[in-house]
């Protein structure tokens, strides 16, 4: 442990101190393959031992099963795996126990393999061939009084366990313990969404680099008005992407606005998009886009606008829009009270709005192992009275957003209604919301010099 902490401490101190390394802005640093892989094997130690027991005990749960068969892993468990396993193999059981009295948590498998160091298998094949008997046995040893299992009928990060293995697992257990087994939800939920402050030194870089292709790709290096269309833009996000090293959990977006009798249209903007339209000068370009890194994922919506002949800035009509939808930010963001639900976060946030007389929408949703990840959903487009299930989930500190929203502005010079769409990538300690790596806080310009973040 000592080494791999040596390790990462040489890499990050590459990664943070040097940036002159890049060639340019546009280029960030990035770890090689074996150096993120010992990044994340640091971290998953980590997580083991601090994350883990928090949640486990906060569930009340004292042993956590995670079962999944080689290709059809739980979403879970492959948090769970070494940087080196890219799925479980044969089928994997992965345990966590813990024994009471402040004592640190067992971990281990009962698989043919070792997970890694941390789920290192105590199954001895040779002495009991059937591995689902040897977990069984191993069960009643620990005599656990709640065994966890990934079942959820409202969060599906937290309901990987196949139909066959919890059938299987019901099979072999004893009558006795069978009526201990329990949703684990909330163990699961929890060890997904909550962040270490290891993890959120690197998120900030993580995000600045999501931030600066955005940049790249939203100026005249990329388009040119006339010619260049939103179709070309996206793809051009998307080689990007895998040029510098990444990958991406959805597939970038980019639309317009712009003077004519078109109107929004929520369904179509989030994933009806229309065929590529060639961008033109007094254009309003929105972007939807998100990068994964050292397991961690991005989600950033930003706006830029094509300059006409003539015009060195935006007109003053689209940057009072856009300092409206800031405003809606700050409404939301000052609504994160730790302990209140998704649900009344949003009612709290919308009724501010309404109070200062916007027109808002909000859709906020965690960030993390996964792009939509786990814990409290704060709106959908499509439910903005709430969320039944999952917005009833309460707000927990160490915990990353993206804070995905809207702002409706009339303006009476397009003779049409806009929306500013926001999405940012944001930390709450428990107390205070943080915007990750800033937030835009002025339209970008194409052409350009870099227009100013927050």
């Amino acid at each position: 442990m000592t080494n791999q902490k040596s390790t990462l401490t040489l890499v990050l101190f590459i990664l943070f101190c040097f940036p002159a390394l890049a060639q340019n802005p546009y280029f960030p640093k990035t770890l090689d393959m074996q150096q993120r892989a010992e990044v994340v094997d640091v971290w998953l130690e980590e997580r083991v031992e601090t994350v883990l027991p928090e949640v486990m005990r906060r569930a009340g749960v004292d042993m956590w099963l995670v079962m999944a068969r080689e290709y059809n892993e739980d979403p879970v468990i492959k948090t769970l795996l070494p940087a080196t396993w890219q799925s479980a193999r044969r089928t994997t059981m992965l345990i966590a126990y813990d024994p009471g009295d402040g004592k640190p948590l067992e971990t281990f498998g009962v698989s043919r393999y070792d997970t890694g160091n941390t789920f290192k298998t105590i199954w001895n094949k040779e002495e009991q061939p059937d591995q689902w008997k040897a977990l069984a046995e191993i069960i009643a040893a620990k005599d656990p009084a709640k065994i966890g299992i990934n079942k959820s009928e409202t969060f599906a990060l937290a309901d990987g366990l196949s139909s066959t293995l919890y059938d299987k697992l019901m099979e072999v257990l004893p009558d006795n313990y069978r009526s201990r087994v329990v949703s684990a939800e909330n163990v699961a939920i929890g060890w997904l969404e909550t962040r270490t402050p290891s993890e959120m030194i690197v998120y900030a870089n993580i995000v600045r680099m999501a931030h600066q292709i955005i940049a790249e790709g939203f100026s005249e290096k990329v388009i040119q008005p006339g010619v260049t269309t939103t179709n070309d833009v996206v793809w051009w996000y998307r080689n990007r992407i895998r040029e510098l090293g990444f990958t991406t959990w959805f597939h970038p977006s980019v639309e317009i606005q712009r003077a004519d009798t078109k109107k929004f249209d929520h369904l179509q903007a989030f994933s009806e998009n229309p065929d590529e339209q060639v961008i033109q000068p007094g254009d309003l370009l929105h972007v939807d886009f998100g990068i994964t890194y050292l397991r961690l994922n991005t989600d950033t919506q930003q706006h830029a606008y094509v300059l006409q002949p003539g015009e060195t800035t935006a007109p003053p009509y689209l940057k009072a829009a856009f300092k409206t939808a800031n405003r809606v930010q700050d409404i939301f963001t000052s609504s994160f009270k730790a302990g209140l639900s998704g649900n009344d976060i949003l009612k709290a946030a919308l009724a501010q709005c309404k109070a200062e007389g916007l027109k808002a929408s909000i859709y906020t949703h965690p960030l993390g192992f996964h792009g939509h990840a786990a814990g409290p959903t704060i709106g959908l487009w499509d439910q903005q009275d709430g969320v039944p299930g999952a917005g009833d989930y309460p707000l927990y500190a160490n915990t990353a957003y993206a804070i995905e929203l809207n702002a409706a502005v009339n303006i009476s010079e397009w003779n049409k209604e806009i929306r500013i769409m926001l999405e940012e990538d944001a930390f709450f300690d428990g107390d205070t919301v943080r915007y990750i790596d800033g937030r835009q806080t002025e339209l970008l310009t194409i052409p350009r010099s870099l227009a100013g973040v927050e």
